[in-house]
């Protein structure tokens, strides 16, 4: 009985490997193909990486986005290889679970990495759409710098106190960004207050004529004062002008300069800038003004020491009765 099922055994052994080698025998021209098809597709996947990756580095700023692309479209090109030699060997199946399987890969790794997956896809959008360049001086989120380092999670930038800042790029792709060297020009705002008893007018006059004679000052037919408010103690103006920023000379070092000459300007002119002055006053709206009420207050007290001094030089009575007694 045993050698009966021994022999059963191997046959069945001896019927899969003939099976398997007829098979392969009939399938070697495909499977020579399809091994063709993929070394071909192979260099095609390498050429077509280096030419992306040289087209990527000239056109993007940062050298990690442009290798991550390239790799990214070499890796798309092998995979079609792969795909076109499988189903060319009649292995269609095989095909169709490896792209279910890859997308429930990319599902599994997209919800498990959810913010880097977000901060990177961030990275290739800004280094595609290019909103800020390294160098650049930007704004965004109570971060005011120097771009420094652009990567594909984040950016680091360092503000005007020395610190360096990593800022996610998923926030600077959703929120709002000031790039300040894009237009390469700034408008400074200088607040600035004249007495009540200048004209206004001629203060501007004399402070458009004081800035213009500043170099660094640009666009100078737009350099204006305006009127912003009546302050309690001075007429309050706002000064605008525009200089080139980032420039030579620095964006303190012009507002320090502009507020300098407006001061000396309007010394010059006699107009003055006046220190918190506060007047009390009650004459509004039926109210009695202050000096009428100390005049009041001082005729009073003037007819009460008449009246005491009056009384004082009248004799009494009873002095007099007596005397005439």
């Amino acid at each position: 009985m045993e050698l009966i099922e021994l022999e059963k055994f191997w046959q069945l052994i001896n019927e899969k490997l003939q099976l398997w080698l007829e098979t392969g025998v009939k399938h070697l021209p495909n499977i020579v193909v399809a091994i063709l098809i993929a070394i071909v597709f192979a260099i095609i996947a390498r050429i077509v990486g280096q030419v992306t990756q040289n087209v990527l580095r000239k056109t993007l700023d940062s050298r990690q986005i442009a290798d991550l692309l390239s790799s990214i479209i070499k890796v798309c090109v092998l995979l079609t290889g792969m795909f076109v030699a499988l189903d060319f060997i009649g292995l269609k199946g095989t095909v169709t679970s490896l792209l279910a399987g890859a997308g429930i890969i990319g599902l599994a790794i997209g919800f498990a990495f959810q913010d880097m997956t977000e901060n990177l896809i961030a990275g290739i959008a800004m280094g595609i759409r290019k909103p800020f360049q390294i160098g650049d001086i930007i704004e965004a989120e109570k971060v005011f710098g120097t771009v420094k380092t652009i990567n594909l999670r984040n950016t680091l930038v360092e503000t005007f106190f020395g610190q360096l800042k990593i800022i996610p790029n998923k926030i600077l792709f959703r929120n709002i960004l000031t790039n300040y060297t894009t237009n390469g020009i700034r408008r400074i705002e200088i607040p600035v207050g004249i007495s009540y008893a200048d004209d206004p007018e001629v203060a501007a006059k004399v402070i458009v004529e004081a800035l213009n004679d500043c170099d660094f000052i640009i666009k100078k037919e737009e350099t204006a004062v305006y009127g912003e408010s009546f302050g309690d103690s001075s007429v309050n103006l706002l000064v605008w002008l525009w200089i080139d920023y980032p420039g030579e000379t620095g964006f303190m070092q012009a507002r320090h300069t502009a507020l300098a000459t407006i001061k000396t300007a309007l010394e010059q002119a006699n107009i003055l800038i006046p220190f918190p002055i506060r007047t009390l006053d009650f004459g509004a709206k039926g109210g009695e003004k202050l000096n009428t009420m100390w005049q009041k207050k001082a005729n009073i007290e003037r007819q009460k020491k008449g009246t005491e001094d009056t009384e004082s030089n009248t004799p009494d009575e009873k002095n007099v009765e007596g005397k005439k007694a």
